[in-house]
């Protein structure tokens, strides 16, 4: 029985992703462990697609009933999460308003011209830049758009950072913990660990209360990439008691079941190291599987580190969730210029 029985659904995907075997990864890894990757990158013919229409799904029927024209939300000048609000506005009909504030310390010549942004832009959303630095938090900025809208005649419907902290917003991904078991029965075995990037943390703590009801949401793995443990640990763990209250998970969430690693989040948020880079490119090279610097290609650098350690037993198999973010790449040409 499903958790998410209950809620209604606005489908803004193409339904269940596919996981694919990456056998070139593997054996550029030593091959004592299988790679295989769950593409929700590949998810949708909105923008690009990506993680944030799985929660959004869950979103929009709230925002329709609300009587909403206009979906205001916040992210990053490279936002995934802006470009599939504003994909979501302009697939439902309504006005988009979203805050895009300064969020990493990068200075590529186009940073706000290209990628995200331009798709956002492209799409018709009031995109408006905001000198603000990186917070996961609520946000003044978020608020007075909300009440522009409202001054204008309009009446706003809010969406957090990453659809986060949303009453709604990890119900994507305790449905993407459903869809894992149901291919897994037809693949025919199961995977031993689960490797997720986590900044807002809905996606991870979705993942956590969906995994928790197949008692096993501790092998869900969290790589950080917002350079913000505490407040991003204390933010997951929000999420996940109001979202397992919410469908009736009928247990609390341990704490051993969250499990977040901080080690491959430097130097910065939305800063990618020289191994974040040497991930990316070898995922490129081996399977021309496309991660970001932001966040794919750290949650990238992190299941390669884990996997080179000795971290997973031999013969596990471990499934990378790419949730998307390519486009991001274009705001970060000049890292790779040479390939």
């Amino acid at each position: 029985m499903s958790l998410l029985q209950n809620f209604e659904r606005y489908p803004l995907t193409f339904g269940p992703t596919p996981i694919e075997h990456l056998p070139r990864l593997t054996q550029a890894l030593g091959g004592q462990v299988e790679i295989y990757a769950k593409r929700d990158d590949c998810n949708s013919g909105l923008a690009m697609g990506g993680n944030k229409l799985r929660k959004l799904e869950y979103i929009v029927p709230d925002a329709i009933a609300a009587g909403a024209d206009t979906l205001v939300s916040i992210g990053g000048v490279q936002s995934n999460h802006t470009r599939m609000v504003a994909a979501t506005a302009a697939k439902i009909g309504m006005k988009c308003v979203v805050v895009q504030e300064k969020w990493v310390p990068h200075y590529d010549a186009v940073y706000d011209r290209v990628g995200n942004i331009l798709l956002t832009r492209l799409m018709g959303a009031d995109s408006r830049l905001v000198e603000d630095g990186f917070d996961i938090g609520i946000r003044k900025s978020w608020e007075d758009a909300i009440q522009s809208v409202r001054d204008a005649g309009g009446t706003p419907y809010p969406i957090p950072a990453g659809a986060s902290v949303h009453k709604f917003g990890a119900l994507g991904y305790i449905g993407f913990a459903e869809e894992v078991a149901r291919q897994e029965a037809e693949l025919g075995f199961t995977f031993d660990y689960i490797i997720v990037c986590v900044v807002t943390g809905s996606t991870q703590a979705g993942m956590i209360v969906g995994f928790a009801a197949q008692d096993r949401a501790e092998r869900v793995i969290g790589i950080d990439a917002s350079g913000t443990l505490a407040q991003t640990r204390a933010q997951v763990r929000g999420i996940v008691d109001n979202a397992a209250t919410l469908v009736g998970l009928g247990r609390p969430v341990r704490e051993d079941e969250i499990v977040i690693n901080p080690d491959y989040a430097y130097p910065a948020y939305g800063v990618p190291s020289e191994e974040t880079n040497a991930a990316i490119r070898l995922a490129a090279r081996t399977e021309a599987m496309i991660t970001d610097p932001v966040y794919e290609g750290k949650s990238m650098q992190g299941m390669i580190d884990l996997v080179r350690k000795g971290f997973f037993p031999k013969g596990s198999k471990v499934l990378y969730a790419h949730l998307g973010g390519a486009p991001a790449i274009n705001g970060y040409s000049y890292y790779y210029k040479e390939g």
